[in-house]
This record gives C-alpha cells, sequence and structure tokens, in this order.
C-alpha cells in the first residue's frame, strides 16, 4: 500500500543496542515536547517502539558485533538499509537521526544525503581508536555529528565535520543511593555478599561471556557461601535466551531482573560487566567492577591490527588510566574474574581507589541535559 503523507512533522530514526535504543527514546521524547504532532519511523528497540516510533524493522536485526558475527548476517542487514533508503524517498522525511552503528548508519547517511534528507549524527564513531580516515566521508554524509565524550570534539577539528560536544545522557542520572536501597527496591536480602553480572545486550555476548560468568560465580559462592548473583537482562534479549546457560548450574542462586542495570550494579558489592556503555552506566554507579570481553578469533585479529588505545574499558579511556581491570580473550576465564572479584571484595584500598577514580570518570561527563540538546539540534536542521 503506498504511503499517504502526513500533515505532520516527520522524521527517520535508526539506533541499534540497548544503549542507543535508550538515547534515541529520550531524544523521541523531547522532541515531541518541543514540537507537537512530530512522527517518526525507522529502526529502533522496545524503548524507541514505546516511545512512538513506527519500526519499520527491529533493532536486533542490525545490532551485531564482531566480523564473525556480522557476516551470515550480511543479506538481512543489506535488505534493512535498501528499506530504509527506499521509505526515506518515498516519505521524504525533515531530518534523519542516526545513533552510533556506524557501519550501517554512515552508509545509511550518505543515501540520505543523495535525498537532500539532513542527517544528525548522535554518538561520534570511535574515530580516535581506528580509521581516523572516516572523518573525511563523515563529512560528506553528516550535517551535524553530537559527542557525548568531551575529548571527541577535537578530532574533527580542521576536518570539515560540524561537531558539538553535547554531554553524555548518563549524565542525567542522579548521584547513587546506598546498596542497600537497591536491594530492597529489587527484593534482595540487604544483609547477603552480592554479585551483579551484566553480559550484554547481544545474543553473542551471552554466548561468549555468561558460561565463564556462572563459572566464575560457582568459584565465589565457594569462598562466600552467603552469595546471591544478579543479572540484568536487556531490553533487547528475552528470558528465554538466558536459560540454556542457567540450566547447567541449578544450585546457583542467580535472579534475573528485567533491565534496570544501574539498580543491579547498585545493589552490588562488586560487579562484572561486559566492554562497551555498560562499563560506562555501571561505573556511574560507583561500585567496584571488572571489565570482560571476548570476540571470535577473526574479530579480535582484525581489532588487534586496527585498534590503536591504551585501553578498551569506556571507564578507563575517560579517566586516561587503567583504574578498572580488564580481562580480554583468554584472560577472560572464569579463574581470572572469580580472582579479581575476590580481590575487589577483600581488599579495602582496592575497592575505595577504584571508587574515587570513578568519581572523577562521572564528573567528566558534562552537564545534565544531552536528550534537550539533541532534540534542538534535529529541530536546527529540519527542512
Amino acid at each position: 500500500m503506498l504511503y499517504s503523507p502526513r500533515l505532520t512533522d516527520q522524521i527517520l530514526i535508526v539506533a541499534g543496542e540497548a544503549s542507543a535504543d535508550l538515547h534515541a527514546a529520550r531524544t523521541l521524547h523531547e522532541l515531541q515536547r518541543l514540537r507537537p504532532g512530530l512522527t517518526a519511523f525507522g529502526v529502533g528497540g522496545p524503548r524507541l517502539r514505546e516511545a512512538g516510533l513506527e519500526a519499520l524493522a527491529p533493532a536486533e536485526d542490525i545490532s551485531v558485533m564482531g566480523l564473525a558475527e556480522v557476516l551470515p548476517r550480511i543479506p538481512r542487514i543489506l535488505g534493512i538499509l535498501r528499506m530504509l533508503g527506499r521509505a526515506a524517498a518515498e516519505r521524504r522525511p525533515k531530518a534523519a537521526l542516526l545513533v552510533d552503528l556506524p557501519d550501517f548508519n554512515l552508509r545509511l547517511a550518505a543515501r540520505l544525503k543523495k535525498l537532500g534528507i539532513p542527517v544528525v549524527y548522535y554518538v561520534s564513531p570511535t574515530i580516535w581508536a581506528w580509521r581516523q580516515g572516516r572523518a573525511k566521508q563523515i563529512a560528506r554524509v553528516v550535517d551535524r555529528m553530537l559527542c557525548i565524550l568531551p575529548f571527541e570534539e577535537r578530532f574533527y577539528e580542521g576536518t570539515g565535520v560540524s561537531a558539538r560536544f553535547v554531554g553524555h545522557p548518563f549524565a542525567e542520572r542522579p548521584p547513587p543511593g546506598t546498596p542497600e536501597s537497591y536491594r530492597s527496591a529489587l527484593g534482595l536480602p540487604a544483609a547477603r555478599t552480592t554479585i551483579a553480572m551484566v553480559p550484554g545486550s547481544r545474543p553473542s555476548e551471552l554466548k561468549r561471556l555468561l558460561p565463564p560468568m556462572l563459572e566464575a560465580a560457582e568459584r565465589l559462592r565457594a569462598a562466600h557461601p552467603d552469595a546471591q548473583f544478579v543479572v540484568p537482562v536487556a531490553p533487547t534479549l528475552d528470558r528465554a535466551a538466558l536459560e540454556p546457560y542457567l540450566a547447567a548450574h541449578r544450585t546457583l542462586e542467580v535472579r534475573l531482573v528485567d533491565g534496570r542495570t544501574e539498580e543491579v550494579v547498585g545493589a552490588s558489592d562488586a560487579a562484572l560487566v561486559k566492554s562497551g556503555t555498560s562499563t560506562l552506566e555501571a561505573g556511574l554507579m560507583l561500585r567496584p567492577m571488572v571489565v570482560v570481553y571476548k570476540l571470535s578469533w577473526l574479530s579480535y585479529a582484525v581489532a588487534r591490527m586496527l585498534v590503536k588505545i591504551a585501553h578498551v574499558a569506556l571507564v578507563n579511556i575517560l579517566a586516561g588510566r587503567g583504574i578498572v581491570p580488564e580481562l580480554l580473550q583468554r584472560d577472560a576465564s572464569p579463574e581470572r574474574m572469580a580472582a579479581e572479584v575476590e580481590r575487589l571484595l577483600g581488599d579495602r584500598a582496592a575497592r575505595e581507589a577504584q571508587i574515587a577514580a570513578l568519581r572523577e570518570v562521572r564528573a567528566s561527563l558534562g552537564e545534565p541535559g544531552a536528550p534537550l540538546r539533541v532534540a534542538e539540534e534535529v529541530l536546527g536542521v529540519m527542512r
């Protein structure tokens, strides 16, 4: 059926993983507040759909991490790219808000540019870590680049990209409460040793990270018989996706919580957290943590050749030094995970030093109001 143009303003939004979905949803709320009647279509997760996005495809179909993981999904991903291009040509949105996911969104931006549709890109690609030459491509296809890390804006100087640091969306969050308050909110016993495990929002991350996390939990329980383990289930996942892994540890007390990652980490004495946005989300709760990640051997080999940074964890990058342990690939073993968590549980000086450094990271994220500033940028380019 042919699309019938609406009298209201309409924009295109594309967001992939859970954090991008959350940031985009908050921006859409601000856009609707500033411009009543504004509508949006595109690709998003549950939070964007709840905010009113007309989803032409779910975020889960384009949110894939790692070269080996992407290859079998290429036909579907390219199909969505073509479908969005056709929808944009037909509907002629007044602007596009593309959030993160550079390998997909920069290709889409090139198509939108040919259609004369202004593009606002939210969450800069990590050109400071690898493929700095992408800045030239960005300059050709993006009208406004909105950065969420304080050091990113300067990497665009002299490239022709109109970039602005808008503050980090997580700066909206109030200072964390006590572990006991979060345990009470989650229905957890207040006096027990509590360990959070954050395995990620993608099936591939669950497959690689949850089994060694659960093995580490078994080791920690042996040293702390009162220990309870809590896992937030990302909005992009179903609880059933975790069941096969939990089935191998029936005697281990693992509490699943839908979403609410910050509360789960806030309830913890220490946390195992997958690398990515989750590390910053967890770090803002000012709880000791260990960062872990595993890629396929092929994806990791390619990453080692291309990525030139000293640290992987976002909190370490922002701090400019290693403030939290990073366990990658073979080092992300149950033995190492359990040993690092045990150190944080037992060494008061190590705990306090890490928490003090995380306070510095929290202070570096800018002032609250990022969703409003992004919404204003989108309205500023609308035709």
